[in-house]
């Protein structure tokens, strides 16, 4: 090769395969000028949500995050609400998790759009901490505690979350020894379907799923390959059809660690595998399902196209999974503790006033873009 040939400028094309991930920050974080705690939030609707967070406070927006109302349950300073279940923009139930003994095991619900709360359950039971609720239609819905003498705690409603009944103590699902659930984002015990229900649980050996397909009458349970531990195990749920589930969680003590966080099934719970694990890694305590549907004409018809994401949370960092958990990328460093989508708009909420918006991101792989590079 000629020696001044560097005297020469040479025209390379290269075919670049761009990253198959967002390259840019698709949160957007909303200030609300506060520094509660939160891990509980409802999104019934693009426009309306609701969250749940500490010192008794309950938010709310019926404009997409614009404005928000902020809450201040009666007598209920002290408290943390974890879970928060809505119906509407003016009907929902919050859910204190905390030692029953110290009276912080309450329920409330709201009628008029969180003007005034109704307590609608507490107890003082030794042992009794709540640590999630879920409805499947207005009037059915379960609420889960840890175990009291060897068994979860279970109480269930008829009427929208206006009154409470225990399951009685037979009928409660056996934990193991140190076997216990988190109320790290209310998702530790989700509803699917009519009648099934689905608990993840930590604190022992190995991290075990509960099922019932009759209300929580009565109860299965199915053990895991992932791992757990006084702070690990699972600590949020997700079913996307009637077969087709999956499972988060880590240990909060080790919130970055490099371990399985990631469980799937393809039988409706009966079995559970391991999947990949997140980007970034570390603890995920919760997981939502992104829905975007573009509507298209041909002339005559609507022809429909769906985009679905798996999104799961947590102090490292959020995921995003288009194919149903085999493999995952970055969506955001912010660390929420919760999240809640309404179809393609969702929000998170975490620690100090955290919330964020997101809505309609591609999960689609970049294609290879032609670059011209002069040397």
């Amino acid at each position: 090769m000629p020696s001044n040939i560097s005297i020469y400028k040479q025209l390379i094309f290269i075919v670049i395969l761009l990253a198959p991930q967002l390259t840019s920050a698709q949160w957007k974080v909303i200030d609300i000028k506060t520094t509660i705690h939160m891990r509980a939030v409802h999104a019934v609707s693009p426009t309306a949500c609701w969250i749940g967070g500490s010192r008794g406070t309950v938010l709310k927006t019926v404009n997409g995050g614009k404005k928000w109302l902020t809450s201040k349950v009666p007598g209920a300073d002290s408290l943390d609400f974890r879970d928060i279940h809505a119906f509407n923009k003016d009907v929902a139930i919050a859910m204190s998790a905390g030692e029953a003994q110290k009276d912080k095991a309450k329920i409330y619900r709201t009628d008029d759009g969180g003007l005034s709360w109704s307590l609608v359950y507490q107890t003082t039971q030794n042992g009794v901490f709540l640590d999630g609720i879920d409805f499947w239609d207005k009037n059915k819905g379960i609420c889960l505690g840890d175990p009291i003498d060897g068994r979860l705690f279970i109480l269930t409603t008829e009427d929208g979350g206006k009154s409470w009944q225990e399951l009685p103590f037979d009928k409660r699902p056996v934990a193991e020894p140190g076997e216990a659930c988190f109320a790290a984002s209310g998702t530790s015990i989700l509803v699917a379907g009519k009648d099934k229900v689905y608990i993840g649980t930590g604190g022992s050996k190995m991290a075990r799923v509960f099922r019932s397909e009759d209300y929580g009458r009565s109860w299965q349970v199915s053990s895991t390959t992932l791992p757990a531990g006084p702070t690990s195990g699972i600590f949020g749920l997700r079913f996307w059809s009637k077969k087709s589930g999956i499972a988060v969680g880590g240990d909060y003590k080790k919130t970055t660690d490099s371990t399985q966080n990631v469980l799937v099934t393809r039988d409706g719970g009966i079995t559970w595998e391991l999947a990949g694990m997140t980007k970034p890694t570390g603890l995920k305590e919760s997981v939502v399902l992104y829905h975007k549907t573009d509507a298209v004409w041909n002339g005559e018809s609507e022809i429909r196209s769906d985009d679905y994401a798996l999104i799961a949370s947590g102090p490292s960092g959020n995921s995003y999974s288009p194919d149903w958990g085999k493999t995952w990328r970055e969506l955001g460093k912010e660390g929420f503790h919760a999240m809640s989508f309404a179809g393609n708009v969702g929000y998170g909420v975490g620690a100090n006033g955290l919330i964020g918006k997101i809505e309609k991101f591609s999960t689609k792989k970049k294609k290879r873009k032609l670059v011209l590079v002069e040397q």
